[in-house]
């Protein structure tokens, strides 16, 4: 097994279990029926899968019973087979996705980045060094290969084929940190106008905090749907920032966690604090993504909103 296999198997598995499902969504029917049939059959196809495939790994899947054997195990897929239910059972929509990443324990062989160097230092925090909270979950373990298939979007994200997009010159954005000139709240667009920072919310939950941050900020709030297709609309540079602060699950957010680091966004909690995985309770109350250089200019808003609570 090498590294760059794992990489694959996440993107293969996930673009697999997406075609399963657009089939599925082709067949029309009931949208209740359709979504409960959405979750088996992605679920079933991925466990069946993987138990082939990596045979002696762990699994935490939304759709399955959550084996606390895997807080022992060196490696544990942690799938969402179908995140964004609700949308999937709303044709035409297309933000819903299949999650597929990997956990694996620092100690265990192969734990290694996508070119083979060993993982570094997930989170450095906005001045470069590590948060405590960081420090912990790198001895613990890490992601090491995720991927986000968008199906209905003929999309998959992965962490081989995402590698640097963040830093890429045709990004939409600006890579100035906000103390170099970039006004709070203002960006540049692709057309070179100034625009409003643009963070991407729940189409049905946005949270107070969300609220309070984007006016403080004078940001816009744009609706979406899964938290994978929301994170892709940051990771591909659509929208600035994914901030989500009414908890969700490990599995809504570690394959996209894994894809958005791997495109070298900012990933924390937030209060700056490293995002943890196959952690014994699976809740997961809040999650920041972001370009770095505005990384500081978030949190120190998300500060002054939490004071303000």
């Amino acid at each position: 097994m090498t590294v760059a296999d794992d990489h694959a198997l996440a993107h293969d598995l996930a673009e697999r279990a997406g075609r399963l499902l657009l089939d599925l969504r082709a067949q029309g029917g009931d949208p209740e029926t359709l979504k409960n049939a959405g979750d088996r059959c992605s679920h079933e196809f991925l466990m069946a899968e993987l138990a082939k495939a990596r045979p002696d790994d762990a699994v935490l899947s939304e759709e399955g019973i959550d084996n606390k054997t895997r807080l022992t195990a060196n490696r544990v897929w942690i799938v969402d087979p179908l995140d964004g239910t609700r949308e999937f059972g709303e044709p035409p929509r297309t933000d819903w996705a299949v999650h597929v990443a990997l956990w694996e324990r620092n100690s265990a062989p192969g734990n290694a980045g996508v070119a083979g160097e060993p993982t570094p230092m997930r989170n450095a925090g906005v001045a470069g060094e590590p948060t405590p909270a960081a420090r912990n979950a790198d001895e613990v373990g890490e992601l090491t290969a995720g991927a986000v298939a968008l199906p209905a979007q003929g999309t998959v994200l992965s962490t081989l084929s995402t590698v640097g997009i963040a830093q890429r010159p045709d990004r939409r954005g600006d890579s100035r940190r906000p103390s170099e000139g970039v006004s709070a709240g203002i960006f540049p667009s692709g057309s070179g106008a100034e625009r409003p920072l643009r963070l991407v919310v729940s189409r049905t939950r946005a949270s107070q905090l969300v609220k309070d941050v984007a006016t403080l900020l004078n940001a816009e709030l744009i609706p979406c749907g899964s938290a994978g297709a929301k994170a892709a609309t940051v990771i591909l540079g659509e929208n600035d920032v994914y901030l989500h602060s009414g908890g969700f699950y490990e599995w809504d957010t570690a394959a996209p966690v894994a894809v958005a680091r791997a495109a070298g966004l900012h990933v924390s909690r937030i209060d700056a604090s490293d995002v943890a995985y196959n952690q014994e309770n699976p809740l997961l109350p809040d999650i920041l993504v972001c370009r770095p250089a505005i990384a500081g200019l978030l949190l120190n808003a998300i500060r002054e909103a939490t004071y303000a609570i």
